[in-house]
């Protein structure tokens, strides 16, 4: 019985975390960029190669981004290598916030939006994948790459 009574104290906490998950920053589209940052405070490419490499943002998994050191890395995607040279922050940071911005086509998810997805699992409905910072992080991360 205290199994069950764990259990049910883990969802019900789960649920609170769901409730307290911070609104999404407001952010600007301009043309194909968001300029400003959606989070206040330094981004860290570190943190942001971390999040790429991981499970939290799943990159891999389509693209091929020899620089982060990882054996498999997906080719059904364009590869990243010197996407810091090609697009600016501000076009990195739309292109991570909401692909399907620029192409309603596209496979790649929506890292920073809850509205108008499909097929979401209960746990994640109104939360984003990455926070906002976490999408500083990946941009800072991207620059990085010439």
């Amino acid at each position: 019985m205290r199994f069950g009574l764990v259990v049910l104290m883990c969802g019900a906490a789960a649920v609170q975390a769901v409730a307290a998950e911070p609104p999404l920053a407001a952010f600007r589209i301009d043309g194909d960029a968001i300029h400003a940052p959606l989070a206040v405070g330094g981004a860290d490419a570190q943190r942001g190669r971390d999040i790429v490499a991981s499970r939290d943002g799943n990159c891999l998994l389509c693209h091929a981004i020899p620089e982060t050191g990882a054996r498999f890395m997906g080719d059904i995607a364009p590869p990243l290598s010197g996407v810091g040279a090609r697009l600016s922050a501000a076009q990195l940071r739309l292109r991570v916030v909401d692909q399907s911005r620029l192409n309603p086509d596209t496979v790649m998810p929506s890292y920073y939006k809850v509205d108008g997805l499909h097929r979401v699992a209960p746990a994640f409905r109104g939360r984003p994948i990455l926070n906002a910072a976490q999408v500083e992080d990946v941009v800072a991360f991207l620059q990085t790459l010439k």
